[in-house]
Order: structure tokens, then sequence, then C-alpha cells
């Protein structure tokens, strides 16, 4: 009996959809013979146009109320869906210049980003994409120039990559930058500022700069810039110097060279210059860390769920009399090394208050080249200090001399500790 009443509810579906009237009929017949099928209704063709309709109606009613289910989620408003629908309808249809619906829908996911409010989450079309992998490979097409910002929102040159457009064209530490191609730099983003000084190789870049009271304007060609992130010298018979100026792919590599060849010519002390080093990848710091850091925890990395993991030095290095130098534009990957060496008392911090970056981000890759850049953790030095925000206090803060800014008193300082160490 079961088996005939299924049979039956399929006639039904059957005959909604329309099957032939004679098969009906016929199918329906042998049915009936059965005296198992009960009476079918038969419509007519309007109505079931009518009934067709009503079920489409039905569906559409549905598909509202789960597209403003969504919208209600992801906005927390029930009115998410209308103001989305209003707010494009009066941006596409009364702005004076019609706006292409690709750059409205790019600007949308960049505000999702910013709407976190952190401002190391963003999205990346291509090209920041592409200028993010410039950056980690160490290579990138742009003039050769160092910049900072510890003043605030002041720019200035923090300095020239030697050899590089920047140095020719007579660009000087400590140079103000006011505009860039026209552009004032109050009205730039300071983490767009880079991108607008890049480019494509052979292309040029207008900087208006302020010098001793005077403002000029210099044109740049870019060049593409293969950038030495480490560089090392002896100071003298026992003090080796290494300045790192970012932690890239190849830094660690570039650093065991430079560090090995050092002890080989006599180095028994170090000091290590992280000033105006923005930082980089949290396993180049790892990386170098094994150098300075005693056995133990380097870094400890906690996410919003509370979830912890330590980057540990192995400590197979023998350790030596150690001097950091920070500055207000250290940051990052740069605090994380010198909040280690402070915590463990390995060495020496010496400088001033560095940048205060204590997150860590990760770069997930879109559908289509581009990518969302999102702060996923903060980071904790090995006495468990929070430092995003705060920096990093020098042992002994040693202010730049403003009388004289081509002597570098800092190195000089670090220098007279080292040797007492």
């Amino acid at each position: 009996m079961e088996d005939n009443k299924k049979k039956s509810n399929w006639i039904r579906i059957k005959e909604y959809l329309f099957i032939s009237e004679k098969h009906d009929e016929a199918y329906t017949a042998m049915e009936m013979s059965k005296e198992v099928a009960p009476k079918i209704e038969r419509l007519s063709f309007k109505d079931r146009i009518y009934k067709l309709i009503g079920k489409l109606i039905k569906l559409l009613i549905v598909f509202l109320i789960m597209l403003t289910g969504f919208f209600w989620y992801i906005s927390g408003s029930p009115l998410g869906l209308a103001k989305f629908g209003y707010t494009y309808y009066i941006t596409t249809q009364w702005a004076m210049d019609s706006p292409s619906k690709e750059e409205l829908f790019v600007n949308m996911l960049k505000g999702l980003a910013k709407g976190t409010h952190d401002k190391h989450t963003v999205y990346l079309d291509k090209e920041d994409m592409k200028e993010l992998e410039m950056h980690t490979s160490s290579t990138y097409s742009g003039i050769g120039l160092l910049l900072d910002f510890s003043d605030g929102k002041v720019l200035k040159v923090g300095a020239t990559m030697e050899g590089q457009p920047a140095e020719a064209a007579g660009l000087q530490k400590g140079d103000q930058i006011l505009a860039i191609d026209g552009i004032p730099i109050s009205d730039i983003e300071k983490e767009e500022v880079a991108n607008h000084i890049r480019g494509e190789a052979g292309t040029f870049v207008v900087l208006r700069i302020l010098r001793s009271g005077e403002e000029q304007e210099i044109s740049i060609e870019r060049k593409t810039i293969v950038m030495p992130t480490v560089r090392g010298k002896m100071l003298d018979d026992s003090v080796g110097y290494i300045r790192l100026t970012q932690f890239a792919e190849k830094t660690v590599d570039e650093f065991t060279k430079i560090y090995e060849d050092l002890q080989a010519k006599g180095m028994k002390r170090l000091v290590l210059d992280l000033r105006d080093n923005p930082g980089g990848l949290i396993t180049t710091a790892h990386g170098i860390g094994q150098y300075l850091i005693p056995k133990g925890p380097i870094v400890t990395v906690q996410t919003r769920k509370g979830r912890n993991s330590a980057y540990m030095s192995r400590g197979d290095h023998s350790l030596i009399p150690l001097v950091v130098l920070i500055n207000g534009n250290s940051a990052s990957a740069s605090e994380i090394i010198a909040g280690a060496v402070q915590d463990t008392k390995s060495g020496i911090i010496v400088g001033t208050k560095s940048y205060g970056k204590g997150t860590v981000q990760s770069v997930v890759q879109g559908l289509d080249e581009e990518g969302l850049k999102i702060t996923i953790a903060r980071y904790h030095t090995p006495n468990d200090r929070v430092i995003d925000g705060i920096g990093i206090i020098p042992d002994e803060i040693v202010e730049p001399s403003k009388a004289n800014p081509e002597v570098d008193v800092q190195l000089e300082r670090a220098i007279e500790i080292v040797k007492t160490l």
C-alpha cells in the first residue's frame, strides 16, 4: 500500500510538470484500473500557469528574506540590504562622473578592511600585491630612498642608498618631502607613501622638498633596485658593525655570511644597527635571533583566540657583547629583536623609543591576483611584554644631534658602551 501511495504522489508531480495529455490519460487510466490511485484533479493550462507564477513568487520572497538576513548579519542592521541598494543606486545614477563598477567594488572591499580600525589590515589590489612581493624579496622599481616619519606627520628623507637614483639626484638626509607628483603629503595615507614614490622602471617621480627653508622640485628616474638588506664592517680590531635595513626573505643568508666574515676578521663585539628598519618577516627575525639570543624564546605570538606559539632560539651560537641601535622608525621585526635582547639581557639597547608595531600580519591570496593583509596576532617579548602602540624604550636614550646631524652621536655612544661589555 505504501508503494502505491508513493506512485500516486509521483503521478501528481508529473502532472504538474505538464506531462502530455495523451500519456497522462493513459497512465492515469492504468493506475485507476488498479483501483489504488486516488482521484486526480485536472487543471487547465491557465490554472497551471497561475500556480507556477505563485510558486515563483514564493521562491522570490524566500530569496529576499534570505538576502535581507545575510545583509543584516554582515551589516549589523535589519536595514542593511536597503541601505546598500539605496547607496549603490544614488552613487551610480546621481554622480556627475559615473564611476566604474569595478572601482566601486574594489573600494567597497577596501572599506571592509578599513572597518577593522587596524591600520595594518588592508585590502591589496593587484598592484599592491606586486609591491608587497617586491618588498619581501627586496627587489623593486624605485629611487633608493628610506623614509623618516619619526616627527609625526612630517615626512623626511631618512637616508639615500649608495649608488641609487635618489643619491644621484642630490637628495639628502633630513630633507622634508612636501609633495609627490604634485600630491601633498597630507593627502596621502602614511602606508601609501612608498607606493607613490615607487613605480615602473624608466618613469619619473617628482618630489617637492624643503631644505634650509627653501622649496625645490626634483625629478628622479625610477630604476630597478636590488636592495641588499645587510651591510657590515669592522669598526676596529675587535668591534664589528652590522646594519639591517629590513627583514626580507634573503636577510638571514646575508646576515649569516657577513656575521661569519666579521668573526673571521676578529670580531669580538658587535653593534647591530636597526635604525629606520621597518621590519618584515617574523621568520627572518627568528633566524637572526639565533645569533643574538640565548637558548629560549625569542618572541611569543598570541592569536585572538588566545592560542600561543613561540619562536625559540636553539642556542647554537656563542653570544658576544652586543649593543643594538633603534629609533622611532624601528618597527615590527626590529622590535622583536630589540625586545628579546633587552629581556634576555644579552645586550644593551641604545637610541630612541621604537615605533611600537607589535602585531603579526598574514597575507591571504585572493581569487584574482589580489589579496588581504590582515592582522592575526600580537607578539609578546620573552618577558611577556606587549609593545604594540608602546614601543621599546632603550636602556640608554641618545637623541641624534640637531646641531650637527652629520655626526652620528648614537653610533659613537654605542661603540663606547660595547667596548665596556
